[in-house]
């Protein structure tokens, strides 16, 4: 579970696209914190800890204190852009959240214990269909990943949402189906050795 995280900024007075590349040009990230029927408040983020944060990964599943000239607001980003040429951060929204609030993010899934897969150790291959599942999760107990063990897997074999343990409070915004996250499939040389066997039985039935 990702820890609330301390995140210092200043007020903006001006708001609009150029007051943005103002704040840009000043060596700043311009950011804005919404939500709970409250205004918008235009903010401005240090550019290089803003950087660090969104590459360091996890950014969207954060909860931060964000402290605005010695206010403090308890928010949970819900979107950035970034250059499309520099890859530089231009923007960041943030939403306000309460400590009993509960969010929808998107988790990353992590799969361990390849090696005790007998499907992978033959030479099948793990086909990720999802690498994030959405959930909707409580603010204060947002799991850093989900994990799903790949012991005893055999080609073949697909791992569905209803077969990964959530933790307690946790639930995925999909509810009407059991949606796939992974499938064990076998290698191309075994498939293409089993089509030419089907091929050759067709023939001699001929």
């Amino acid at each position: 579970m990702s820890a609330v995280k301390q995140l210092k900024a200043s007020a903006r007075e001006r708001v609009g696209k150029g007051a943005a590349r103002a704040v840009r040009r000043q060596g700043r990230v311009p950011a804005v914190i919404y939500g709970l029927g409250e205004a918008p408040q235009p903010i401005a983020l240090d550019f290089n800890e803003t950087k660090r944060l969104i590459f360091s990964g996890g950014f969207l599943t954060t909860v931060f204190e964000i402290d605005v000239d010695g206010s403090k607001t308890r928010a949970i980003p819900r979107d950035f852009q970034l250059d499309p040429v520099k890859d530089t951060p231009l923007h960041v929204d943030f939403l306000r959240v309460t400590r009993d609030a509960t969010v929808n993010v998107e988790v990353p899934v992590h799969f361990l214990n390849q090696e005790a897969s007998p499907g992978l150790k033959r030479g099948g291959t793990l086909n990720v269909v999802r690498h994030t599942v959405e959930l909707i999760v409580p603010v204060d107990a947002i799991p850093d990943a989900i994990d799903i063990d790949l012991t005893g897997r055999e080609i073949g074999d697909s791992i569905h949402i209803s077969a990964v343990k959530l933790p307690a409070g946790v639930t995925p915004v999909i509810q009407d189906r059991d949606f796939t996250i992974a499938t064990v499939v076998a290698p191309s040389k075994l498939v293409a050795e089993t089509a030419e066997e089907a091929a050759a039985g067709e023939t001699e039935e001929k």
